[in-house]
């Protein structure tokens, strides 16, 4: 389908785009273009307004700021796969986006998009949560930051105001013996997840001595799985307490039945790919 009319807009900085935010009536920001387009193509959003910030320069690339990582909004999944930075300092956001769509997409997504279209089956948000991130704001008021855990809402809702931009997340390097993973289950190679868990965590004389878990679509917004890392917390990782830890889990989901699967099946998987990960991890932390 062809979406409806809308003026088109290309601001050059930041400042120019919450200008426009603030004063056009029923605008909308576009990044990557992969999730707003398609709702447009289908009549499920009418913008009147297009603020493209592709031509933003300052929105884009990857950086340290001493023990944190930052990370323009703008910046592609493909970037974001290709840095040596993240490779070496943060390699669950190096490695996680070869799990999003398929390279054409990659190469134009954005993490910001991601994150900030509140999605709750896109995968940055939990893996900005297990990541412990914070999310840079401006807008007429100056910047505020958001830690992740706090900015998802519900289902397209998200703590960013109609005329603030999502600037850059900030990303605590990983301390030495991290282990991470992101294990995602989905129908096809593309597809957003049926169940999604991003787990990190650092083990000490054989016992967990850190542990975020987040969950992708199975509920309105993405989950920070508090329980389920405490049941890891102080505990040699055994099949006792990875099961302790899954069974947690699922007991927050909230899944919405569609064609993935209905709602047991969603919870079950909940539990499987959180599993998963925590054994990825493992295996990774040394």
């Amino acid at each position: 389908m062809i979406p409806p009319a809308f003026d088109y807009h290309a601001p050059k900085t930041v400042g120019e785009a919450i200008a426009l935010l603030g004063g056009l009536s029923d605008a909308k920001i576009l990044a990557g273009g992969h999730s707003l387009l398609p709702m447009m193509k289908l009549r499920f959003a009418a913008p009147a307004h297009l603020i493209d910030i592709n031509r933003i320069p300052e929105l884009r690339g990857i950086c340290e700021d001493g023990a944190t990582i930052v990370i323009g909004a703008m910046t592609t999944e493909a970037a974001l796969i290709a840095s040596p930075l993240l490779q070496a300092k943060l390699p669950l956001l190096a490695d996680a986006p070869k799990l999003i769509a398929d390279p054409q997409v990659r190469n134009r997504g954005t993490i910001g998009g991601d994150i900030a279209h509140g999605d709750p089956a896109n995968d940055h948000p939990a893996i900005s949560i297990a990541l412990d991130a914070v999310f840079t704001i401006e807008g007429p008021g100056g910047r505020r930051q958001v830690a992740a855990e706090n900015f998802f809402q519900g289902t397209y809702i998200t703590d960013l105001a109609d005329n603030e931009i999502l600037v850059d997340i900030r990303v605590p390097a990983f301390a030495p013996g991290t282990g991470w993973a992101y294990e995602k289950l989905k129908r096809k190679t593309g597809d957003w997840a049926t169940a999604g868990a991003a787990v990190v965590l650092r083990l000490s004389g054989g016992q967990v001595s850190h542990a975020r878990i987040a969950l992708t679509n199975v509920a309105p917004q993405a989950l920070r799985a508090e329980a389920a890392e405490q049941a890891l917390l102080g505990q040699p990782l055994t099949d006792a307490s990875i099961d302790a830890a899954a069974r947690a889990a699922m007991a927050i989901t909230d899944p919405a039945e569609d064609l993935r699967g209905d709602r047991d099946y969603k919870t079950a998987m909940t539990g499987q790919m959180l599993k998963r990960a925590i054994r990825a991890a493992a295996a990774r932390a040394h």
